[in-house]
């Protein structure tokens, strides 16, 4: 294997440019799919908390059938239903032939509306860790609903909520690799395209391996960080 590593290098014959590429689109699908899970976390804690039942009842039947429905389903789901309803729309506008949706578009929605379910748990378990007096305080000082949330209890729910969003950052990244079944070109689906054309799976997956685990290490310090941060001052 070892007498085979010019092929992960960047001169001619070598894959490490396209790897590296294929690494960043990785990346930046996982960032944008956990940034846009946040907020289908954020709205489906809310449903979740709130009194009344129908966001209640909308908000929990959200979380348990995307946690519950395989993750690869899901994005089958979202890309050929949604092609097929593109590709009827524009059908019925007088224009002929099949419309797929971006791949990559298709497949931030869907690692957003994968994580936004785990999220949701993660914020609403934040929310309820919050001393109950937390609340009590803001009322004593005449904070309005939005300065309460702002300022006294966001700074603590995310406090709570980095250890449970880093595991579910780590579920992102590894869910990225499911996005090549709709075609786009991200590091696992690179890995298998240098390993088919050069017949050296093993090197292109081991590569494959040390780029996510490369990835992970960085994006994990990152919140270990921020979790030290938002813990200062905090007595343990």
């Amino acid at each position: 294997m070892f007498d085979k590593l010019y092929l992960l290098g960047f001169g001619s014959g070598g894959w490490g440019a396209a790897l590296l590429e294929a690494a960043g689109t990785t990346l930046l699908l996982s960032l944008l799919g956990f940034a846009l899970g946040i907020v289908f976390g954020a709205a489906a804690a809310a449903g979740r908390l709130s009194s009344a039942r129908l966001p209640q009842a909308v908000a929990s039947a959200y979380g348990t059938v995307f946690r519950g429905v395989p993750d690869l389903l899901t994005i089958y789901l979202l890309y050929y239903g949604g092609s097929v309803a593109l590709t009827a729309i524009a059908r019925a506008a007088g224009a002929e032939g099949f419309v797929g949706l971006p791949t990559f578009a298709t497949g931030v929605l869907a690692i957003g509306v994968i994580c936004g379910a785990y999220q949701a748990e993660v914020y609403r378990g934040a929310y309820l860790a919050i001393d109950r007096g937390q609340f009590d305080a803001a009322n004593a000082l005449a904070l309005s609903r939005s300065q309460t949330i702002m300022f006294v209890i966001a700074p603590q729910l995310l406090r709570h909520a980095i250890p449970g969003l880093s595991n579910v950052w780590q579920l992102v990244l590894k869910d990225s690799a499911l996005i090549s079944v709709i075609g786009l070109v991200e590091l696992m689906r690179q890995s298998q395209i240098g390993a088919g054309s050069t017949r050296e799976p093993f090197l292109f997956y081991i590569a494959a391996a040390c780029l996510y685990f490369i990835i992970a290490g960085i994006t994990g310090f990152a919140f270990r960080a921020l979790e030290v941060k938002t813990s200062q001052g905090i007595a343990r």
